[in-house]
C-alpha cells in the first residue's frame, strides 16, 4: 500500500470531518465542526507559508489515496488565547498545639505552559488502530520540526484526551459544570471552536482541593481517556515525561519535554539521496517543506540511499535531500 503523511488542503475537508466525528468527544483539536476545520486547514496552509504564527499544521495520513489518520502541530500556543492548565500541587499544613499533619492536594489554574510547541490532534481510523500507523503519523511530526527546528519552541507538550463516563467527563461535573453552567460536551464544544477564553472569564480563581471533589473526579485527575493509552506510550517512547500538568476540561494528563531531547528530533540525520537501493535500515524518511513536506516509512542504507518505493511514494531521487530517523 501507498502511505504518504501531508499537510491537509481543503480537499480533504469531508473525509477529515468524517475521521473527527469518529472520534466522539474530547479531542477538541480536532472537532467534527465543518467551519472550525476550514479553518484549521486555511490556518495550517497559512503556517506552512510561513504566513503566520498561530494555529496548527495539521498533517494527514494518506493509504492509497485515502485519508485515515490525522496529526498536529501547534509551533507555540498561547498566541490566539491564553493556554491554561491545571498544575497539580501539594499543601502540607500541620497544628502548632498537636503535631498533627495533614497533606491536601491542590488544583491551580495557571499559563505555565504557553509558548511552547504542542503535539495533538493525533488520531488513526479505528481499523488500523492496533498496528504500525498510529506510530507512523505520530512520530512523522517530529520529522517536521526536525526538518524546520527554528520555527517550533525549546519546550514541547502533549495534552492528552482525559477519562470519560459514556461520553460525560467526571472531573467536568465536578468542576467545570459547577462554575459554565455547560455539560462536558457543550464546553468541549465551545473550546474546540471559539477557544477556552471563558474559562478565564467564568472560572475558579483560587485553588480547588481534591480531596472536596466527589471521589470519581478525583480518580480522573492525570488519567488517559482509554483510547489515548497506545498515544501515551508513543509520547513516553519519546521522552515525554509527566510534571504534574493536567487539562482544564477533563484532566487528562499534559506531558512535557525538551524539543532538542526527543528521540525523533535528537536521532534524526540530514543527508543527500546518491542511490536507489532496496533493502536497508527501517526508517521513516521526509523530504520537502512546508506545503511540499511528505513523509512514509521505507528503507534507508547508509543515509544516502532510500528504496524504490519509498523514493516513488515521495517523489524524489538522486540529489533530492531527505531527513530519517529508524523507526
Amino acid at each position: 500500500m501507498a502511505t504518504v503523511i501531508r499537510p491537509a488542503t481543503e480537499a480533504d475537508l469531508d473525509a477529515l470531518l468524517a475521521l473527527a466525528t469518529s472520534a466522539g468527544p474530547g479531542l477538541t483539536n480536532l472537532p467534527p465542526d465543518r467551519p472550525a476545520l476550514v479553518e484549521r486547514i486555511i490556518r495550517s496552509d497559512a503556517l506552512l507559508d510561513g504566513e503566520d504564527l498561530s494555529g496548527a499544521i495539521l498533517l494527514l495520513l494518506e493509504i492509497d489515496g485515502k485519508v485515515r489518520g490525522s496529526g498536529m502541530i501547534f509551533p507555540h500556543t498561547g498566541i490566539d488565547w491564553p493556554f491554561y492548565s491545571y498544575r497539580v500541587g501539594r499543601i502540607t499544613q500541620r497544628s502548632s498545639l498537636d503535631g498533627h499533619m495533614v497533606r491536601f492536594d491542590v488544583l491551580t489554574l495557571v499559563n505555565d505552559l504557553e509558548g511552547a510547541t504542542e503535539v495533538g490532534g493525533l488520531l488513526v481510523d479505528s481499523a488500523l488502530r492496533g498496528g504500525a500507523y498510529g506510530r507512523l503519523m505520530a512520530r512523522s511530526r517530529y520529522l517536521l520540526i526536525a526538518r524546520d527546528r527554528a520555527r517550533f519552541a525549546d519546550r514541547m507538550i502533549a495534552d492528552l484526551r482525559g477519562h470519560l463516563r459514556n461520553d460525560d467527563s467526571p472531573f467536568w461535573d465536578a468542576v467545570g459544570g459547577r462554575f459554565y453552567a455547560m455539560g462536558f460536551a457543550e464546553a468541549d464544544r465551545i473550546n474546540g471552536i471559539t477557544g477556552n477564553q471563558f474559562i478565564a472569564d467564568l472560572g475558579p480563581r483560587h485553588p480547588i482541593y481534591t480531596n472536596m471533589l466527589p471521589e470519581e473526579a478525583q480518580a480522573a485527575i492525570g488519567r488517559v481517556h482509554d483510547d489515548g493509552r497506545p498515544a501515551l506510550a508513543l509520547l513516553a517512547e519519546e521522552g515525554f515525561i509527566d510534571e504534574g500538568y493536567v487539562d482544564i476540561f477533563d484532566a487528562g494528563p499534559t506531558l512535557i519535554a525538551a524539543t532538542d531531547a526527543l528521540r525523533g528530533v535528537a536521532e534524526a540525520r540530514c543527508g543527500s539521496i546518491r542511490a536507489i537501493l532496496d533493502g536497508g535500515n527501517d526508517s521513516l524518511i521526509a523530504t520537502g517543506h512546508g506545503r511540499s513536506f511528505r513523509a512514509t516509512r521505507g528503507n534507508v542504507t547508509n543515509g544516502t540511499a532510500i528504496d524504490r518505493i519509498s523514493a516513488a511514494t515521495l517523489g524524489i531521487g538522486p540529489g533530492d535531500d531527505i531527513t530519517h530517523f529508524p523507526f
